[in-house]
């Protein structure tokens, strides 16, 4: 059975959700086999095993911390270079496409991104995209080299598959090309405990109808457990950090449930969350362009739906 690599997202060996999806597609497709880099390891070690990774290629070095993303696609290349995998996946976020667009230019391999399901066919591996908005769904394959493919985030349920996977040391080595660019500072991040905007199963997202008060979304939010999202127009006013934007120049998410609050639905916006699997909409405007998205919709004013939907669900979890 050929290897299938998977890149390790995680942070000091914290192991991040979007890995555990990819592992689970990854044994659908064949073989899965892990590639850690960067340091933490033995932290990382019981999740890979726990969602079946057959193998791991362990590539720890001080170095490989201190860079931007260049060390990483060289690693990965050199592992895909020994292991000849039949594809390649990797978390579809910034760092992630970043790796895999430099991937493909060393392997000289064909490249797809942000796929929702990748499956093995006759003609060889296969993915789904959503495109132009949700518009359209497609099918594509790589026809040069091993596919390389970047899947989004709740693209598949995790499921647990225990193994004990063999460990292979890589010995890292990382051109001066690669280190011309350092990470020089690190600042903590203040935590708001609500999920990670990009990797959450629940978003509640607002807009410019939220006026800048964005308590009603928040709320909804801490009660369902979501991560909050704002659209550009909120953001540019001031309203939210553009850390939480979700569109074309902002996030990307794919949720099981999207709840877009006071947001009209520009292109840009959509194509940030087109992929969302449920989507529900509350909107003053019943012709605004959103509505054409949505598997449930309400025409009202958000801070007066929002605050009820926020009560409702308290007295039930209560």
């Amino acid at each position: 059975m050929a290897e299938i690599l998977v890149l390790v997202d995680h942070a000091d060996g914290a192991v991040r959700k979007t890995t555990t999806e990819l592992l689970t597609i990854a044994r659908r497709l064949g073989e899965p086999s892990a590639v850690f880099i960067g340091s933490g390891y033995d932290a990382a070690r019981d999740t890979l095993a726990q969602f079946g990774a057959a193998k791991v290629y362990v590539a720890e070095n001080p170095e490989l911390v201190d860079h931007l993303v260049a060390p990483q696609a060289e690693v990965l290349a050199q592992v895909a270079a020994t292991a000849q995998p039949a594809a390649i996946l990797l978390a579809s976020n910034p760092d992630g496409k970043e790796i895999a667009a430099r991937l493909a230019i060393k392997l000289e391999s064909g490249l797809i991104t942000d796929a929702v399901d990748v499956v093995a066919a006759d003609a060889g591996i296969t993915t789904t995209q959503s495109v132009f908005a949700g518009g359209y769904t497609v099918t594509a394959r790589v026809t040069h080299g091993t596919p390389i493919v970047t899947v989004k985030p709740n693209a598949a349920t995790p499921e647990p598959a225990q193994s004990t996977p063999v460990e292979e040391k890589v010995a890292v080595s990382i051109s001066d090309t690669a280190k011309r660019a350092r990470i020089v500072e690190r600042a903590a991040r203040g935590e708001s405990g609500r999920p990670e905007l990009t990797e959450a199963a629940i978003v509640v997202s607002g807009g410019r109808g939220t006026g800048g008060d964005f308590g009603p979304v928040e709320a909804l939010a801490d009660a369902l457990g979501a991560a909050v999202g704002a659209s550009r127009a909120a953001v540019d006013s001031g309203w939210y950090p553009h850390a939480h934007q979700v569109g074309q120049t902002g996030k990307t998410v794919s949720p099981q449930l999207y709840v877009a609050a006071g947001i009209s639905g520009a292109i840009q916006h959509r194509a940030g969350m087109q992929t969302s699997k449920t989507v529900v909409v509350v909107n003053k405007d019943a012709e605004a362009p959103i509505f054409s998205m949505a598997d449930f919709g309400v025409v009202g004013d958000l801070h007066t739906v929002l605050p009820q939907a926020t009560e409702e669900i308290t007295k039930r979890k209560a």
